[in-house]
Order: C-alpha cells, then sequence, then structure tokens
C-alpha cells in the first residue's frame, strides 16, 4: 500500500521515574508557554481538499451518508483512537481490529488489519504513525489477544504485526490503552489496570502505568520504566509542549493527570460524576476530552504559565453526536472524534458510528455549553 504522508513531531521529554500524587495543584514552577499537540501533515499523497464542516449545507440522502456536514464518515464499527494528518484521518474500530483511512466525502479504506480479542472493552484501541512515518509507513497500536494486552507494529505493505511490548496484563474489564510518541525515540503507552486496582500500585506489574519505552524494537520485550501508577481504566495520552496529559477512570472519579518536564505528575481535575473521560486532544484554547458517556466534549482551560486548571471544564456538543471515544487535533483547528455507539450501553443510529470534525468550542458552530 502506498504511505499516506509525513509526520513532524516536536514532543518534550518525560523525565525521571514518576510517581502518581493525589496532589491538586501544579508545580508554580513550570513556566515554559503552553503550546499545541504535535502537528501532523500528509507529503507524498496529497489529500482530498480539506473542507470545513460548514462548506456544505446539504448532502444527498441515502444509505450511509449523513446529513450532517460535520460527520466524515459513517456506519462503521465501533471506532478506537484516531490520529489526523491533514484533511484525513486513520481511525481503528475496536472489535474488527481494521485500521481505516477516512476523509470527508469519501469512502473509508482499509490500510490494516489485526487480530484481536475485543470482550469486554478490549480490542484495537489505539494507534499512532511512526515519527519517520514518510520514510518507513509504519503504524503502532494497542492490541487485546487472546493472551495479553500489548503494543505492536503494523507495515502498510502488509505482513503480519512484529510485536513491541508483550504481557501487558489482561482481564475482563481494564483492557482499554493508548500510545503516543514522546520524542522519536521514545513512546509512552499507557495501559489498563486489567480490573484489579492492586495490579495498578504493584511496581512489578505493568498493568495500570503510563510506561516509557525507549527505542522500541520488534522482538516484544522492550524495556520499560514506569513514568505514572495507579491508573484505573485507561483513557488517552495527549502531548502540549513539554507537557503531558493523561485522562483515565477509577471507581470513585475519573481523570485529568498532568506530567511536568520536571517529572511531577499532579491531578488537573477530577470528576466525582464519572462522565467517561476518553480522548483527549491539546488545542489552542486547552485540553479537548471526550465524555463517552455524558456524550459530550469537555473542554479543560489551563493557565499558561502553571499550568493549573481551576476552573470547570465547559462542556460542549451534549448528545448530538452520542458517546464520543477517540479526539485528535487537526491543523485546521477542529477537533476529530469517533463515537462508540454500538459498544455496550450506546444507542446507535443507523449512520453509526462516525467520525466527526467539530470546531472550536470556543469559536462556537453549534451545540454550545450546556
Amino acid at each position: 500500500m502506498r504511505s499516506v504522508g509525513a509526520r513532524r513531531v516536536t514532543v518534550g521529554l518525560v523525565c525521571g521515574a514518576l510517581l502518581l500524587s493525589g496532589c491538586a495543584r501544579f508545580d508554580d514552577s513550570a513556566s515554559s508557554p503552553f503550546t499545541e499537540e504535535p502537528t501532523l501533515d500528509a507529503a507524498e499523497l496529497e489529500p482530498p481538499k480539506q473542507r470545513g464542516p460548514e462548506s456544505s449545507t446539504t448532502r444527498p440522502s441515502g444509505p450511509c451518508i449523513d446529513p450532517d456536514p460535520a460527520v466524515v464518515v459513517s456506519c462503521l464499527d465501533t471506532t478506537g483512537g484516531l490520529v489526523e494528518l491533514g484533511g484525513y484521518a486513520l481511525v481503528t474500530e475496536r472489535r474488527t481490529g481494521r485500521i481505516l483511512k477516512v476523509a470527508p466525502e469519501q469512502p473509508p479504506v482499509e490500510v490494516a488489519r489485526v487480530d484481536v480479542d475485543p470482550a469486554g472493552d478490549g480490542g484495537l484501541s489505539d494507534i499512532a504513525i511512526s515519527p519517520t512515518y514518510h520514510e518507513d509507513g509504519l503504524l503502532y497500536a494497542y492490541v487485546t489477544t487472546a493472551s495479553d494486552n500489548r503494543v505492536v507494529r503494523i507495515a502498510e505493505g502488509g505482513g503480519p504485526p512484529k510485536p513491541v511490548l508483550t504481557g501487558i496484563p489482561k482481564g475482563t474489564t481494564g483492557n482499554r490503552g493508548a500510545i503516543e510518541w514522546s520524542a522519536p525515540d521514545r513512546m509512552l503507552v499507557l495501559t489498563g489496570n486489567a480490573g484489579d486496582p492492586a495490579a495498578a500500585a504493584d511496581p512489578a506489574s505493568t498493568a495500570g502505568k503510563l510506561l516509557r519505552v525507549k527505542n522500541p524494537t520488534s522482538n516484544g520485550n522492550a524495556p520499560t520504566e514506569v513514568a505514572l501508577s495507579g491508573i484505573g481504566s485507561a483513557g488517552d495520552i495527549c502531548l502540549g509542549g513539554d507537557q503531558v496529559w493523561v485522562t483515565d477512570r477509577t471507581p470513585a472519579l475519573d481523570r485529568l493527570q498532568r506530567i511536568g518536564p520536571d517529572g511531577i505528575a499532579t491531578t488537573a481535575w477530577t470528576w466525582p460524576d464519572r462522565p467517561g473521560v476518553a480522548g483527549c486532544a491539546v488545542t489552542p484554547d486547552g485540553i479537548a476530552i471526550a465524555l463517552t458517556d455524558a456524550k459530550a466534549l469537555a473542554m479543560a482551560t489551563p493557565d499558561p504559565t502553571t499550568y493549573a486548571v481551576t476552573a470547570p471544564p465547559s462542556v460542549f456538543f451534549a448528545n448530538k453526536y452520542g458517546r464520543l471515544l477517540g479526539a485528535a487535533p487537526a491543523m485546521d483547528g477542529t477537533i476529530w472524534v469517533s463515537t462508540a455507539n454500538k459498544s455496550e450501553g450506546g444507542q446507535p443510529t443507523p449512520n453509526d458510528d462516525r467520525v466527526v470534525r467539530i470546531p472550536p468550542p470556543t469559536a462556537g458552530g453549534g451545540g454550545g455549553p450546556d
């Protein structure tokens, strides 16, 4: 298959062995300006001409043609993670193991498929593109197999996935995970607790952790360092400048946590009502967070100097697209989200599941704050 783009990665390193902190304040010594998540752009394959969600007002009717012009693609199986590449995106189907290229007004194209065990919340949870994607066309995925959760490397040209990190504990729940590159030679891996909070606190277990993997190889035994412990059900990792943001769910509350370049982990915000925090995206306006159970998008606004989140995150687009799961920033300022209405607890419409482009909430554009 052809390579579908090039990626620039500009990120900070996460330093030191980190410990989870229950503190609700930020380290005031942080002084780097708040910046966007690394951008992704396509160079080798010209993407379809990008159109904003408001560029058209009508669409032809028919199966899997959503009348909402913000909808990129309809009639997918329930989704997992996604990454936007400048006018198009790669999105996963959690239960089928498919990775699809999706673009406005274009049918989805399968670029890869991996065998997964979709029981519970397992399956194909997330993807990331190689830091040298324009040269090697490699994809990385967090998947659930019959025996474990793992990170694999996938070549667009075909061939079986190559194991990068194996043996992450698997359970009846807590199998979702997320991956992101924090530097060209370092991957961050967020793992769920496999339904066992004790494992998340156990330094000998890779369950319920944010892991640093340096120079990941394809032998399945990449060495790891624990960056953060005590993760419940994994949400997502999103990067902004030299800050790492992590979402997860615990039996008591949902959380947004931050790790600064000094290695200190702090709790940025908590949701005792447990709206189901999931995918996140760093934008110029703040941290956009998909709320699966609340069926909405939240925007947390950190202070540009201290990164403290002192006001309740605003909630947008409630009940407009159902259960939101994945979230990714786009270069045009929109936020691409994926839905999981076909998962347990959802109420799918005939056009679900979908990928949707949401305008920056502060700029208006429908579904304002509730």
